[in-house]
Formats: C-alpha cells, sequence, structure tokens
C-alpha cells in the first residue's frame, strides 16, 4: 500500500490550472526531500519540481520554472504542485516521490534516488 495519496489531476483547456496534492500518511513530509515527477506517453519519467526537508527551498525543471509552484503544508503533511498557464506538453501521470536526504541538503529529482513513490494522478491539456 502506497504512502501517499495524489489528487487533483484531470482533463484541462490549454492555458487553465490545476493543482495536485500529495498527501502522506506514514512518513512526515517535513522531513524528507519531496519531489513531483512527469511521465508523459512513449517518454521516461523526469523530475519537474521538489521541495527540501525542513527549509522547504525548491527547485524545477526548466520547462515549468515560473508556471509551477511546489509547496508543502506541515499541518497537513501535504505537498502541492500549483500548475499553471498548463501546455499540452504538460499532459502525463503526475507521481510524487520521497527521498531520504540530511535535513539541510537540496532536495532530490532524480527517479533513481527516490525511495518510496505514490500511484499517480493523470493530467490530460488538451482543448
Amino acid at each position: 500500500q502506497s504512502q501517499f495519496v495524489e489528487s487533483g489531476g484531470g482533463l484541462v483547456q490549454p492555458g487553465g490550472s490545476l493543482r495536485l496534492s500529495c498527501a502522506a500518511s506514514t512518513v512526515t513530509l517535513e522531513y524528507v526531500s519531496v519531489a513531483w515527477f512527469r511521465q508523459a506517453p512513449g517518454k521516461e519519467r523526469e523530475g519537474i519540481a521538489c521541495v527540501s526537508p525542513l527549509s522547504g527551498r525548491a527547485r524545477y525543471v526548466d520547462s515549468v520554472k515560473g508556471r509551477f509552484t511546489i509547496s508543502r503544508d506541515n499541518s497537513e503533511n501535504t505537498v502541492y504542485l500549483e500548475m499553471n498557464s498548463l501546455k499540452p506538453e504538460d499532459t502525463g501521470g503526475y507521481y510524487c516521490a520521497i527521498s531520504s536526504t540530511d535535513f539541510t541538503a537540496m532536495c532530490i529529482m532524480t527517479p533513481g534516488q527516490a525511495d518510496s513513490w505514490g500511484q499517480g494522478t493523470q493530467v490530460t491539456v488538451s482543448a
């Protein structure tokens, strides 16, 4: 059983917005690196955004900078991905994952370094 439940995906028109949620049940997200990954049809899974433990510092892949925002709500033990100005190329399965790292380290968004994955939520951007 997955430690996380992703939600918030759906069908949206180009230029629209969605907010994805990654709610954890058995791990405290404040103390681990949390990343969102995207897997487009026929492509490899790629990290698109991550948030660092404790500090909350974020990193983004160039293709989503300025459009997506990752955030963490410690009281809800949930990480969010706010996605604006969505494009058809943003279509894909979106997955959250955690990686164990030092509390002072920057977050990780490399698939091979993820320790645990959610089941994913589908995002489709189409007119």
